[in-house]
């Protein structure tokens, strides 16, 4: 019985660890970035080593966000078996208990001083609100048209700003890859759990 509930109050702190090791594992961000200097010719953005560190970094943690915000989204969507009843989400209260839980561990697998922390809780939460303004009807996009999301837009504006568009439209290709991992993460972290809660 301990050992079952030590593992459900560790769930947030495992998603959180495979969020950021699948991140880094899967190398979406500098791939994207690679593939968008050669594709359109603007090795100027690779020139100076330091700058290109920071464009990758900036970049990196607006892939967090968007894998963060996918992933809470999912953990806490993803219902959770109740004996014959229909299974449900998670209800309001665990669902703010498992986001906290998440984001400390986080912080903690970040090493993120309280400052960081609660810059990107923020930057989090502007996510969450602008996803939740534009809807989430996802239709299927045409291979030219841009997703309406705000790590399309913000990584466009830092990778690129002169050719927005251009930028957009790969940050598009890139925002996919991520979704896909998001769920792929949250997906083996909840059953996993499950699995462990039925033995």
């Amino acid at each position: 019985m301990g050992r079952e509930k030590e593992n459900s109050h560790d769930r947030p702190a495992e998603l959180a660890k495979r969020i950021s090791e699948a991140l880094s594992r899967e190398r979406i961000v500098p791939r994207f970035v690679d593939s968008y200097v050669v594709e359109n010719g603007r090795q100027a953005l690779q020139v100076h080593a330091a700058l290109y560190r920071d464009l990758l970094a900036l970049l990196q943690r607006e892939a967090l966000i968007t894998l963060v915000v996918r992933a809470l989204e999912l953990a806490c969507a993803q219902p959770e078996p109740t004996g014959q009843r229909k299974p449900r989400p998670l209800p309001r209260r665990e669902a703010n208990v498992f986001r906290r839980k998440f984001l400390s561990a986080l912080t903690k697998q970040q090493n993120w001083t309280a400052g960081e922390a609660l810059d990107f809780q923020r930057d989090l939460q502007l996510y969450e609100e602008l996803l939740a303004r534009a809807g989430t009807k996802s239709r299927s996009r045409k291979p030219f048209e841009a997703a309406n999301h705000p790590f399309v837009d913000r990584c466009a504006f830092v990778l690129d700003s002169s050719f927005m568009e251009k930028a957009r439209l790969a940050a598009s290709l890139a925002l996919g890859q991520l979704e896909e991992l998001a769920a792929a993460t949250a997906e083996a972290s909840h059953k996993e759990h499950r699995g462990i809660r039925s033995r």
